[in-house]
């Protein structure tokens, strides 16, 4: 069994692509967080200015305070659509990463096996044994691994359905404020 150059170079090509893809997914990921907190500061700023105006408009001490917590809620809303929107581009970010490393973990594995194969053809009489126990250690890894990606995603959701509940909980609390 002998490997050829052709061969390491489409293994070199393979993982050249693989890299060059994630780092363009990471990439975008970091453009769109960008984007968001440029969105965000500019927005806090405009908002800054528009609450100094009124502010400074104030007729009164009454009037002055009734102000100020009449900028807390929209801030605070904001905050939350803001932390809401981080979450969703870093766990879209993170499952396209999951998807690479299951992808090349797949074609890892089935290399393995393949190799293993043809070494198996040309290997002494005996070291069928050696080798079906290596395929076993890998079915068992990949078993594994499997539970432990299920685990994973099962944690995932529970993160994203603990996060839709707590800013469904907060929002609750701030019509409960405006009401009050």
């Amino acid at each position: 069994m002998y490997v050829t150059p052709e061969q390491i170079a489409a293994a070199n090509k393979t993982g050249v692509e693989a890299f060059l893809s994630l780092a363009s997914n990471q990439f975008a990921a970091f453009e769109r967080l960008a984007n968001l907190n440029a969105s965000a500061v500019k927005a806090v700023f405009e908002d800054s200015l528009a609450n100094t105006r009124a502010l400074a408009g104030a007729k009164d001490v009454q009037e002055f305070v009734n102000l100020q917590s009449s900028f807390t809620q929209p801030a605070f809303e904001k905050a939350v659509a803001w932390s809401k929107s981080v979450y969703e581009v870093t766990a879209q970010a993170n499952a396209e990463l999951t998807k690479s490393a299951e992808v090349r973990a797949s074609e890892w594995n089935q290399n393995l096996v393949s190799m293993l194969d043809k070494a198996s053809k040309s290997a002494p009489g005996g070291s069928d044994v050696a080798v079906s126990a290596v395929k076993q250690m890998i079915a068992a890894a990949n078993s594994a691994y499997d539970s432990f990606t299920k685990a994973a995603k099962q944690a995932t959701e529970i993160a994203e359905a603990n996060v839709a509940a707590a800013t469904e909980t907060v929002k609750g609390l701030s019509k409960a404020k405006k009401v009050a």
